[in-house]
């Protein structure tokens, strides 16, 4: 994953606290949205993966709501593993995992995290390239046992139209700082989703015009 330097600041806020750990004020905006949507489709039980968990503010609370999934926390950027590693141990939860680098753009991630009942990504897609979103995807469907299940937040299109001036203003201003990023087309998403035995479950409308796709490997 290219650590994309000239993203709009607006794309991703985030704040050094005291102590070294890193906050997202936006993360905070979606926290009660995301632990509800875990709570509602994730399993009782297994193994969890959150890819990207950024400042870690999301993953401590879904450890702390969901206490029979064991987490499975990641990220490519050194200074959100340590914001992850310094929010574990400020609040100490037996089903929280040290963090790990994960390049999930890389061919073959899956590797590095096989088995995994649930796995969760929030507000990365619109950030990558689409070939980067392929390969996420793959990755996704390989790291999943069968039946296991997936839930992806963030910003997209609907049918290749924007549901706002606010988004289309968004989109606009990452494609300007990095041509191959920005918002991509839930028709898009679902057609990809199928190309690799993925089964979309639900498809939630959430808070600020975000979608949630929660999905499903196939079984067959």
């Amino acid at each position: 994953m290219v650590l994309r330097k000239n993203i709009p600041s607006t794309a991703s806020v985030v704040q050094e606290k005291s102590g070294g750990c890193l906050y997202s004020p936006a993360a905070e905006r979606n926290l009660v949205q995301i632990v509800e949507l875990v709570r509602c489709y994730s399993p009782i039980s297994g193994n969890a993966l959150e890819i990207a968990s950024g400042t870690g503010q999301h993953i401590i609370e879904l450890a702390a709501a969901v206490p029979d999934l064991v987490w499975q926390p990641s990220d490519i950027d050194e200074a959100r593993l340590n914001s992850i590693t310094l929010r574990g141990l400020k609040k100490p939860l037996p089903n929280l995992l040290p963090p790990i680098k994960l390049d999930v753009t890389d061919k073959g991630w899956s590797a590095l995290c096989p088995n995994q009942d649930f796995i969760l990504l929030v507000n990365l897609l619109h950030l990558v390239s689409e070939s980067e979103v392929k390969a996420i995807i793959s990755g996704i469907s390989e790291s999943l046992v069968q039946g296991g299940r997936c839930a992806i937040y963030g910003p997209f299109m609907r049918n290749s139209a924007f549901t706002s001036s606010g988004d289309k203003a968004f989109h606009q201003s990452l494609i300007e700082a990095d041509p191959d990023i920005g918002y991509k087309d839930n028709t898009w998403m679902l057609n990809l989703f199928r190309q690799h035995k993925l089964k979309a479950i639900k498809i939630l409308e959430m808070p600020a015009n975000n979608l949630a796709f929660v999905v499903g490997k196939s079984c067959t």
